[in-house]
């Protein structure tokens, strides 16, 4: 195999390095992190033993972090080399300072930009010995530290064939599998190339940057959907919009293994778990589609990232499914009769899914969505996650469905025999009792019988209330979930211009969004509306 490792920054302009910090800072709040900040206490990646192999930028030397330019303490890191050689120093023989890992760090980790801003440790590795090719052509991880449960990698590997790209994708989902590593990798930044490996891995995400032009998908292996989210980054290019999504996901473990998700623990800080509420929060853009049966949108995957939303998710906690039901291989699978219902129009199962040579397998979760205002429709969102086991070359067939349960009708479904991930979005759906269905297929050729998975799910119906106080007008909406702006128009005739200027920024009051302003106009209308940036 040939290959490139390269940082995933697009054009670099050696010792100039372009950082707009009041836009990084608006981006910042696109991605739900003053609301989780105003909101919640202390999630902010404590404890948690973080990775950041850097990319070689210019020359071998230059891929260190300088603790300095983040800024953040210099115990926090190990420096690691080659052939076991590593350091706890910063300056040190092994390398220099890299810019490019400086700015990976401050939208990581960093205290003004990042995400998980008290993680525990970072390993902070030079990519080119991160990640070997022994004389078979097979990739290995001679120096990682199993301890690293998120690794973010804003690079790519360069010049890559299908067959390149399997063998690589096999290393990583290897060891993702085996010890419980989350890699969060960058898509690369060339709209006419396919999206590159490692974000390729079945078992990790990739990640696109929203406002810039990041590579597509599908994969160029066979086809899958990827990246699975996007971020937003001041600078347009998927190495700083990597390592958002990698600071969420360390969040999340945190909030996981802290007990906010429940007692199971285990279950609320696995990678699937982690996985699924990251791309369950995801905000949809108003131009966001997926084509069947593609799961997610080629170029956004689930949305942009949201992790305000998937934290609310996580913390309305672990629900099992009420029944399960297993029917010959290929035949249809309806609603089952019962009066069982999942409690919680948000939030997760990590289960398991068992069919066999003759029958397939179905758990079945049924929601009752009701609310107090007639009429009114839901958005919902599922996402289904399952891992690609370890030395395994293909994945168990998982899909899910969504039937209406009064009528027996199929409302929508995620049916991709080539991707592990699963998702449903339904923006406009009537009130009333459905059943979200995690179907396992049975038959010959299947992996194992058995299958774990992650499942998150989120059903909503929000509205804007208007009240007038004199000249004022107040507007409020529920804080949860996030990702919506107020829009203004003088008038509803067509045509209608919306805007969201001079709208101020809402204020947290009593889990609520809160907003006084008075109307410019003597009839002024308003909505919420997904931010088109």
């Amino acid at each position: 195999m040939k290959y490139q490792i390269k940082p995933n920054w697009g054009a670099i302009f050696v010792g100039l390095i372009f950082f707009c910090a009041t836009a990084q800072g608006q981006y910042q709040s696109l991605s739900g992190l003053p609301q989780l900040e105003a909101l919640t206490t202390n999630v902010n990646g404590t404890g948690i033993t973080v990775g950041q192999p850097e990319a070689p930028d210019g020359d071998s030397t230059v891929w260190e972090v300088d603790p300095t330019n983040v800024p953040v303490s210099a115990g926090l890191f190990t420096y690691i080399y080659s052939n076991g050689i590593s350091s706890t120093m910063f300056t040190n023989s092994l390398g220099v300072d890299s810019g490019h890992a400086d700015l990976v760090a401050q939208n990581f980790y960093g205290p003004a930009f990042g995400v998980a801003t008290n993680v525990a440790h970072v390993d902070n590795y030079d990519a080119d010995n991160f990640v070997e090719e022994n004389d078979q052509g097979d990739i290995y991880f001679p120096y990682i530290n199993t301890n690293d449960r998120v690794v973010n990698q804003s690079w790519i590997f360069t010049d890559v064939t299908s067959n390149d790209e399997v063998v690589i994708d096999e290393a990583f989902d290897n060891c993702a599998a085996k010890y419980g590593i989350l890699f969060v990798s960058g898509a690369g930044n060339s709209t006419s190339t396919p999206i590159s490996p490692p974000a390729t891995c079945y078992n990790g995400i990739g990640v696109g940057v929203y406002n810039g032009g990041s590579s597509p998908g599908p994969t160029i292996d066979f086809g899958r959907c990827k990246p699975d989210i996007t971020a937003s980054a001041s600078n347009g290019v998927s190495s700083f919009s990597t390592p958002q999504v990698a600071g969420a996901a360390a969040v999340l473990i945190q909030a996981g293994l802290r007990g906010d998700g429940g007692s199971d623990t285990n279950s609320a800080s696995n990678l699937k778990t982690v996985k699924a509420l990251l791309l369950n929060g995801a905000v949809k853009p108003a131009d966001w589609t997926n084509i069947a049966p593609s799961p997610l949108d080629y170029t956004y995957g689930a949305g942009y990232l949201n992790v305000f939303n998937s934290y609310e998710q996580l913390a309305a906690g672990k629900h099992g499914y009420n029944f399960s039901t297993n029917i010959p291989t290929g035949t249809v699978h309806p609603p089952v009769a019962t009066a069982a219902s999942v409690p919680v129009l948000n939030g997760w199962d990590y289960n398991t899914n068992t069919s066999s040579a003759t029958r397939d397998a179905v758990n079945h979760y049924f929601f009752n969505m009701t609310n107090s205002v007639r009429g009114s429709a839901f958005t919902l969102t599922a996402t289904l996650v399952w891992n690609k086991h370890y030395n395994a070359t293909s994945i168990n067939n998982l899909e899910l469905f969504l039937y209406n349960a009064a009528n027996t009708n199929l409302v929508a479904a995620s049916t991709s025999a080539v991707d592990n991930v699963q998702q449903v979005f339904v923006p406009q759906l009537a009130q009333g009792r459905y059943d979200l269905q995690v179907w396992k297929a049975g038959g010959a050729g299947i992996v194992s019988d058995s299958e774990p998975y992650a499942l998150a799910w989120d059903m909503f119906s929000d509205f804007l209330s208007v009240k007038q106080y004199g000249t004022n007008v107040c507007l409020t909406w529920p804080a949860y979930p996030a990702g919506f702006e107020v829009e203004t128009a003088p008038s509803l005739n067509p045509p209608v211009t919306w805007s969201a200027n001079n709208v101020p920024t809402p204020v947290y009051t009593n889990n609520l969004n809160v907003i006084w302003m008075t109307p410019g106009n003597s009839e002024e209308y308003f909505r919420l509306q997904t931010p088109n940036f």
